[in-house]
Formats: C-alpha cells, sequence, structure tokens
C-alpha cells in the first residue's frame, strides 16, 4: 500500500522544472542534497543561489513523523494553533513508553495498561485533526516509515533526532523540536540555515564480516560527534550503489551522531527493490520516470571536491567491522585492534549482555544475518555466555522473520525477542540489578552509548557495532574476542568457529503480515473532543511563555555552570522520566539533574544564592521562580547533543532560566531554544567560561538594539566586589528575534495562523 500518492505525484510534477530553474539560480551542477532543497522552497521555484552554512531559508516538507514520547508535546502546542486539519501527511508512532523487561508480550500489555492515558490522548488527537496514529507495537518510527512513507526526493521532519533513517531511499529527512513540527503541520514554512555539504565517496563492495554499521562507525571515528554540524551528508560512488536501502538507513540513521543535520543517499536499482519488496511499486514507477534528478549531477560526482565542502573516502572492500565507544558512539575502534583497546583501558572484558535491534539495525537484512550466526552456534553447541535480546524493528518485520523461522533459532541461542519498540536503545530497560552501579560492559547495535543511557548504571560501559558482531561477542561473552580470529570451546569441549554471516536484503517470500498496527484517521474531526484531566499526573495542557519584557535582564543568577558533555539527556532524562513527556511541571524535576556541576563535580546538587545551601537543581531554579528572579545555564562545548526533545528547552524556560550560555550548542537543541523565546548565546573568546564564579549575578546588556549579527555583552558580578564583561555571540535571525521578543515561535504563529 503507498500512502499519500497524491501528494507524491505532487512533488514530482514539479522537481524537474525546479531542479532546472534552480541549477541556473546557483550556476553550477546540484549534488542531490541541493535538488531535494531547492525544490522544495517556500517561495517555490528558486530565483537565486543560497549560501552555505549562512542563508536561513524558508522550506515547505512534505510530511511530519512523530513519536509518541514527542508527539505529546508537539500536539499539545499543536492544539493552540487554531487549524482544524494538519497541513501536511503527519503520523504518530508509540514506540517510547514501551519497557522492556521480560519479553514481547508481557511488556507490550504492561505497556498499554501503564500508558492507556497518554495512548488515547495521542489516539483522539491523532484522530481529530488528520493525522496517521500507528498503535503500541506496530514499530519503531523510523523503521515504520521507512516501510511505508520514505520516498526518493521527499523532503519530511521528524520530532526523533534519529529522522535521518529515511536518507535511506533518498529522502531528505530532518529531526526538529515538536515546535517545529507544530509549525509545518500548521501550514507555516519551516526555517533551516542552508547546510553545508559533506561528501562521502564509496567504493569497492562489502564481505565477511562488515556490514553498512560499519561504514557508520568509521565516519563517526573521522568527524566526531560535532564535526557533521550544519551539514548533510551525502554518500556516493559505486559501493553507495551495492548497498541495501536498510543498510543506507542504518548509516543515514547513525549520522545523527555526528551531528550532521541529515544524511541521503541517491535512487538506484537498491532503492527500487525496496520499494517494491514493501509493496510500493507505484512510486518505484514514479521515481524511475525522474530518475535521473534523483541522484547528483554526474559533474558533482565526477568532481566532488570542487562541489562539496568536505570530501570522505571509504574503500568498503578494505573496510574493518568496527566497535564504538565506551561512552561516546565516535571512539572508533577497529575490530582487529579492540581487544588490545579493552586491555590497556581497563574495561570490563566480560560481556554481560548484547542486544540487538533499534531503529538503526532492525530490518530483515540485519536479522537474518545475526542468525545466520545464531544457527551456527546451535549447530556447532555453543550456547550464549552473555544474555541476549533482540528488537525488531516493526510489527512487519517481526511477522516476516517469525514466520521465516529466525525467532525460533534466536530462542534456541538462548536470546530473549522483546516488544518492537525502542526499549533498551532509549532506557526503556527494566534491567536487573543496575541500581546497584556495578562496572559492567554490555554491546548493542544501537546508535548512542551515552553513560546512564541504557539502565541508569553510570558505571556501564556502553559499545556500539553491528548485529553480526554483537551477536558474535554475546555467543562468547567476552569483548576481547575477534569472531574473525579466534575460535571457542563448545559444550563437547571442542575447538569451533565461526564463519562469517549471510543473510538476505529482502525476504525471498515477500513480507508479510496480519496487522501492522495503524489507524486511519476521522474523515472528519470536528466532533471529537480531545479531553485532557485537570488532574492527570501526565498530561497537561499549556499556558503561553510570557513575551520579552522590552528591556535589558538584569540581577540574573547562575543557576549552573555545566562541566564537559551535557547531553539532552543530562539536561532532560528519558528512561522513567518519560512518563511525564505531556506535562511540563512534572517533567521540569528532571531538568539538568544529570549535569555535572564544574564547581563540585557533582550532579544535582548546586548553590542556591537566597539560603546559601545547596540543593537540587529543579528546586533551587523554582525557588529563584517564585522570588521572581531570572537565572542563565552555562555550558561546554556541543552542548545539547542527542536527541531531538525539546523538553530539554522547554523545562529551564517553564522554570524561569532566561538564557543558555555555552561554548558551542548542537542544532537542534539551539533551534529548540530559540522557538521557546529563550536566549541561546555562546562566548565569543571561549577561554571567558573560566570567568564565571558559582556565587554570580548577571546582566545581559544590548537588548534593547537585538539584530542579526550584532553581539551582545553580559556582565558578571562576582560575590567579592569584582565584575567581568564579555562579548557573547548569537545567531538569531530577523524573524528568530521576533519569537524571542513574542515569548515563543508559537506565540507568534498563533497570530499568523
Amino acid at each position: 500500500m503507498a500512502f499519500d500518492i497524491e501528494m507524491i505525484k505532487a512533488v514530482y510534477s514539479k522537481f524537474p522544472s525546479r531542479i532546472e530553474t534552480a541549477r541556473k539560480a546557483v550556476g553550477r551542477p546540484l549534488s542531490l542534497t541541493e535538488k531535494i532543497l531547492y525544490s522544495h522552497l517556500s517561495e517555490g521555484a528558486a530565483s537565486k543561489a543560497y549560501e552555505r552554512g549562512v542563508s536561513y531559508v524558508d522550506f515547505r516538507p512534505d510530511r511530519v513523523a512523530m513519536q509518541d514520547a514527542t508527539a505529546q508535546m508537539a500536539l499539545l502546542q499543536f492544539m493552540q494553533a487554531g487549524r482544524d486539519q494538519v497541513a501536511v501527511p503527519s503520523t504518530v508512532h508509540c514506540d517510547h513508553l514501551i519497557q522492556a523487561e521480560v519479553g514481547a508480550i508481557a511488556d507490550l500489555d504492561k505497556a498499554k495498561d501503564k500508558n492507556r492515558e497518554v495512548y488515547d490522548f495521542l489516539s483522539s488527537v491523532s484522530n481529530k485533526y488528520g493525522i496517521g496514529f500507528w498503535k503500541p507495537g506496530a514499530g519503531i518510527i523510523h523503521q515504520v516509515v521507512l516501510e511505508n512513507y520514505a520516498f526518493p526526493g521527499g523532503l519530511m521532519i521528524g520530532t526523533d533526532s534519529h529522522t535521518p533513517n529515511a536518507g535511506g531511499l533518498g529522502m531528505i529527512a530532518i529531526g526538529v523540536g515538536g515546535a517545529d513540527a507544530c509549525d509545518v503541520m500548521a501550514g507555516l514554512p519551516w526555517e533551516l540555515k542552508f547546510p553545508k555539504l559533506i561528501g562521502v565517496r564509496l567504493t569497492g563492495k562489502l564481505s565477511g564480516w562488515t556490514s553498512a554499521k560499519d561504514v557508520i562507525l568509521k565516519v563517526a571515528g573521522i568527524l566526531t560527534v560535532k564535526g557533521g554540524t550544519g551539514a548533510i551528508v551525502e554518500y556516493f560512488g559505486e559501493g553507495a550503489r551495492s548497498l541495501s536501502a536498510t543498510g543506507k538507513g542504518t548509516i543515514c540513521n547513525m549520522g545523527a551522531e555526528i551531528g550532521a543535520t541529515t544524511s541521503v543517499f541517491g535512487y538506484d536499482e537498491k532503492s527500487e527493490a525496496y520499494l517494491r519488496g514493501t509493496e510500493r511499486s507505484e512510486i518505484a514507477d514514479l521515481a524511475n520516470e525522474i530518475k535521473e534528478h534523483l541522484m547528483g549531477d554526474p559533474e558533482v560526482y565526477a568532481q566532488p571536491e570542487k562541489y562539496f565542502d568536505q570530501v570522505i573516502d571509504i574503500n568498503l572492500s578494505e573496510l574493518e567491522p568496527h566497535i564504538n565507544g565506551p561512552f561516546t558512539p565516535d571512539l572508533a575502534w577497529p575490530l582487529s585492534k579492540f581487544a588490545a583497546a579493552v586491555r590497556e583501558n581497563g574495561w570490563p572484558a566480560k560481556l554481560e549482555v548484547g542486544l540487538i535491534g533499534s531503529c538503526t539495525n532492525s530490518s530483515y537484512e540485519d536479522i537474518s544475518r545475526a542468525a545466520s550466526l545464531a544457527k551456527q552456534a546451535v549447530d556447532k553447541k555453543l550456547i550464549a555466555k552473555s544474555e541476549y535480546t533482540i528488537t525488531p524493528g516493526s510489527e512487519l518485520v517481526r511477522f516476516t522473520v517469525d514466520r521465516d523461522g529466525f525467532l525460533d533459532i534466536f530462542e534456541q541461542m538462548g536470546g530473549v525477542v522483546l516488544a518492537n519498540a525502542c526499549g533498551p536503545c532509549i532506557g526503556q530497560w527494566a534491567r536487573h540489578g543496575a541500581d546497584k552501579q556495578e562496572k559492567n560492559s554490555i554491546i548493542t547495535s544501537f546508535n548512542r552509548n551515552f553513560a546512564k543511557r541504557a539502565d541508569g548504571n553510570p558505571n556501564t560501559h556502553a559499545f556500539v557495532a553491528s548485529p553480526e558482531i554483537v551477536t558474535a561477542l554475546a555467543i562468547a561473552g567476552d569483548l576481547t574476542f575477534n569472531p574473525m580470529t579466534d575460535s571457542l570451546i563448545n559444550e563437547d569441549g571442542e575447538s569451533v568457529k565461526l564463519e562469517g554471516p549471510s543473510g538476505l536484503e529482502l525476504p525471498s517470500l515477500g513480507f508479510e503480515v496480519r496487522d501492522a498496527g495503524y489507524q486511519a484517521p476521522a474523515t472528519e474531526g470536528s466532533q471529537i473532543q480531545v479531553i485532557v484531566d485537570p488532574k492527570s499526573e501526565r498530561l497537561q495542557l499549556l499556558a503561553p511563555f510570557m513575551p520579552w519584557e522590552g528591556i535589558d535582564l538584569k540581577g540574573l543568577k547562575l543557576l549552573i555552570k555545566a562541566k564537559g558533555k551535557c547531553t539532552t539527556d543530562h539536561i532532560s532524562m528519558a528512561g522513567p522520566w518519560l512518563r511525564f513527556r505531556g506535562h511540563l511541571d512534572n517533567i521540569s524535576n528532571n531538568m539538568l539533574i544529570g549535569a555535572v556541576n564544574a564547581f563540585t563535580d557533582q550532579t544535582n546538587k548546586v548553590k542556591n544564592q537566597l539560603t546559601g545551601e545547596y540543593g537540587e537543581v529543579p528546586a533551587v531554579q523554582r525557588q529563584y521562580k517564585q522570588h521572581g528572579i531570572g537565572s542563565i545555564v552555562v555550558g561546554d562545548e556541543n552542548y545539547g547533543e542527542g536527541s531531538s526533545r525539546e523538553h530539554a528547552a522547554m523545562e529551564p524556560r517553564f522554570l524561569g532560566v532566561r538564557a543558555i550560555l555555552v561554548k558551542s550548542f548542537a542544532r537542534i537543541h539551539e533551534t529548540n531554544l530559540k522557538k521557546q523565546g529563550m536566549l541561546a548565546l555562546t562566548f565569543a573568546n571561549p577561554s571567558d567560561y573560566d570567568l564565571i564564579k558559582e556565587d554570580d549575578s548577571i546582566d545581559i546588556v544590548g537588548l534593547d538594539s537585538f539584530a542579526p549579527g550584532k553581539p551582545l555583552s553580559m556582565n558578571f558580578f562576582h560575590s567579592d566586589g569584582s565584575m567581568d564583561k564579555i562579548i557573547v555571540n548569537h545567531t538569531y535571525n530577523e524573524g528568530q528575534i521576533e519569537w524571542f521578543k513574542a515569548g515563543s515561535a508559537l506565540n507568534l504563529s498563533k497570530e499568523q495562523v
């Protein structure tokens, strides 16, 4: 079934002419990224060239996707927007609130009961406003989108940082905050700074133990967690054409971990095969009619250094399997060097758990290749030494791999099949014994491995690899095991060796499913009532944020000076806090509780300048708010790295924080702060971070002449009577300054709608 086929036909009908117009406006051949962006300009046909990394541009995305944790706040905002229906095709996917504990059936039943209020809210809001609703158990948003909604040449936004997964089918798909989604659903343009371009030329072909996951693990090691910031990564070359569509999706998905705006592959034979394999032959036929426009121009790929801001070369024939981590997804180790790294760094060599699946690696191909190793283990009388879990990406994949016998093979090896949901990947894992905080190691096929993310234990060393490598290491129970060279002793005392994995890109019998879990919205939703209980602890209707007072902000207090990595997990934790994602007041009790205080090296303990005592971060900030005192948060490099969750911006805004001052921001978080009417500022001189003291009071000066490109100044008054004046930069354009003045982008957009 092809959803929204008329919309896709409309996009394709304009595609060739808009690209030709854009090529003339720019005056040179175009990359695929540029073709898609220029064909989706809010203004229509391009009238001029935009400067990469400089120009703010309005676009018209084709669709919006939301997962249940972020959809709550996005739709609570949309309810204030004054529209009867969404302006573009939109979907909600219930994948984040299902906790992994026992197994698929029991965990899903428990989640449906525990989260009934939230699911009913999301279902009714979707029904009312014309939004497609994917029920709990239907699958992980990004796998479901790839199977049903992604199409070559399209532009979509999603309220999850791994929305770029759809780039595997040639779509520009970008993770955003809920306020951005709200604007697009309300029919307003969506703004993005025109991205820089990073080209990755793939040559050769994968073989043996190496998989598509190893491409992005390698790229993450090259670019680091912020090397892709402000850029779109475009993969091309003969090697790119050899990868399956889902393998390409894996690479694009984890591109979020290098800070990239998104990643994309061109349309080719593998894309066509996947569209036809998922019963979307009509889209494949349409794409074939304009396929020359669904790749970058030949001149771009022939001389990429002329057209990209940076070019990376990777030979797939020479690429080695990688394992990344611990604690950061860009610490990349070739498999041949990993065992030595484990020993030299004193990481726990005993592997406690291997986990495969997640939105990054849960395709039919992934599971079939992992199952080929599980079958070897069973046939060679090897029992997995580690716990081993499998998370199918969707009910379509789960039903099909069950039909084809793969789940039985995993269970024979000792594996446990979890629900079609995010589970441990986002901290929804009731891991037994994690509260003891013992030092241990796990390995996953996920995308992110920050401290405490999976199980809440800061001493869990989490490593990221392909499903094949995860499976092999789980069989061995030892991180120093190299399946390419080492042998294992089986139950009969024999030395046996694992052969390389094998699998199928698509099921030979085709995909099959009984109930995919989709609920179509009502044709007419005006009579549908959305009820939020005022006494609910999980849902809360929003009140607008107050507009700017029109004066400089003076007498602010320093709430916290965060030290080192401060991701959105540190600012607004997931795990058990997911239950409050629709209740801004309650979830604000987790604000910055994971951030490390630079003055004490402790978390969730800051000095209250009203009492002189130390308290929990949210409690101290609530006291400041109660006394009408604003505050600021100071941070380090790449502040807000990680998830797209806008709660990390809304919580400080709600509790009265007025500005975030850091050395540098992650893209999505900076935009989220701007959307919520916050001041997102950076040090003009990063070393000024060291001038800030624990007892500081602060003035922000120059807001009466707040303008694009014009720095502001901040005065830091220290308790000893001295003062430091520093210059701070910002990236606000004129429209974003209006968001600040209005109190939020939503306040402004309500007037426009």
